[in-house]
Formats: C-alpha cells, structure tokens, sequence
C-alpha cells in the first residue's frame, strides 16, 4: 500500500500559486461532462497581440538558443501511440500544458528533483502568455509538443478550423524553440479523429500521442485519489495523462515517482520511452 503524503506540498503550492482550483484552470481532455471550457481567443489574434510578453517573445530570434528536437517517425509504430514497449523499465508521464505558471515551475522542479523527465503538450494560448516555459521545459530536459492552440475540442471542428488550431501552435513552438515540438496530442479528446490525424500528419507530426493510464487530475480529486489512479494502472511503457494547473497534481508527483520507483519503473520522457 501506498501512503500518500500531501501536506507539505500544499505549502509550496499556496505559497507559489494560491492553491488554484482546476475549474480556474484548463479543464481535462477526457471527454466527461462536467469540464470548464477555457474561454477561446479569437481566431485572427496574432502572436505579438495576446500579451506583452508575447509580443516580446515574437521579437526575441529563435536562434538566441539551442534548437528543440524536432518530431521524428518511429517505423513500426501506429500512427496513434498509446503506450510505449512493455518490456522497459519505463514510464512516460505526459502533461497537459496549461495554467497557472507558478504550479508549472513546482511541478518541473519536482519532477528534476528526483531525476524525472516529462512530456509538455503545451497550449498555444498558453505559450503566447508565458512565453519563457517553452524554454524552461527544454532546459529541464523534458520533451515539448503541441496541445493545440486554443484547447478545444478539436475533433469536432471543420477542417480548416481543426488545421488552424494545429499550425498556430506549432508555429508558436516553433518560434520560441527553433522546432514545432516533438509530439502532437489532440484536445480534449483521448484521441485523434482521422482527419486530425491527418492534419497533424502534414504539420509535420507522423504520430498521434494518445495514452494508456488517464490520472483524472483534471477533476480535483485531491492528491491521493490522483497518486492512487496512476499506481493502479501504470506498468512497464505505460504513457499517464496529468494536467499543469491543478495542484493535487504536484502534490501526488512524489508519492508517484517514488512509488514507480520502488517497482524499478523510472520516468522519462516519451522520446526516450519510445527510442
């Protein structure tokens, strides 16, 4: 049995980023009810108008700093991943990038601390806000994709719409980093309807990244239910789905790592899961 220990994380929390509830923050990809629906930027809005950090992030050359990886095919692999080979000691633990940034920074730190490397599926609007994590991400050595740019269902959308909200991140990403990211995972969905995947395909991604363990932190079960969820399911190249913005999820983080490594499971991030 697991014991879950969660007090002390709360303080860093209320202290970094006032204990911001997940409602506040972006809602779940799942495709339950009950999810906040982040309110969506207009579709015309330009990278320098979001905000003056963005506008001064558009200025700023790609060049000033080393190159993000770029995606990469895997021969042999569905175009849709769920999970990597179940033969490695390993685990991929995804996140969801959006919210508050002081939660991000305690969750990357965390995560450092114990020698644990992520996967950030960043939303655009969200890098157009914060410009500086797509670069903080990279430098912890953790891998950076694209979560679309509005974080909207976008699945449901017309081609067009559904192709924009694709590009637009990955031109974002690829101005703060020098790459469109590694990966690709669609929002608020699981996974990728086929034309999607297509049209992440002709952005340059050639795989979906979809997942096999969904912690359901998105729905602020507090910290135990989160840790008790992942621990649960996750087994050898599992990919687990967790959220930035929700700080049960920072405080469950320890308790998860030092648990997956008690089974000799180690986090890293889904390039190295995969490679």
């Amino acid at each position: 049995m697991v014991r879950v220990t969660t007090t002390n994380r709360r303080g860093v929390l209320r202290a970094g980023a006032g204990l911001v509830t997940g409602g506040a923050l972006a809602a779940g990809c799942g495709s339950g009810s009950g999810q906040a629906t982040p309110p969506a930027a207009p579709a015309s809005a330009s990278p320098a108008s979001a905000s003056p950090s963005a506008a001064r992030a558009s200025a700023r050359p790609a060049a000033t700093a080393r190159a993000a990886p770029a995606p990469r095919a895997y021969p042999g692999l569905p175009a849709q991943l769920t999970h990597g080979p179940r033969t490695r000691p390993q685990v991929a633990l995804t996140f969801h990038g959006q919210g508050d940034p002081a939660i991000a920074h305690a969750l990357l730190s965390e995560a450092e601390k114990r020698g644990a490397r992520l996967t950030v599926l960043a939303v655009g609007t969200w890098l157009d806000e914060h410009p500086d994590l797509a670069r903080r991400i990279l430098d912890g050595g953790h891998d950076l994709g694209n979560h679309t740019q509005r974080h909207i269902g976008v699945n449901t959308l017309a081609e067009a719409d559904a192709r924009k909200e694709i590009t637009d991140c990955a031109e974002r990403l690829e101005r703060l980093t020098g790459s469109i990211g590694t990966w690709f995972r669609p929002s608020r969905a699981p996974a990728a309807s086929p034309l999607v995947a297509r049209l992440a395909r002709a952005a340059g991604y050639p795989h979906v990244l979809s997942y096999d363990v969904d912690s359901l932190d998105y729905t602020s079960p507090g910290a135990a239910a989160v840790t008790r969820k992942v621990l649960a399911e996750a087994r050898g190249g599992s990919v687990v789905s967790l959220h930035f913005g929700y700080a049960d999820t920072v405080a469950a983080l320890p308790d998860i790592l030092t648990e997956l490594g008690r089974r000799g499971l180690r986090a890293v991030t889904t390039t190295e899961l995969l490679s």
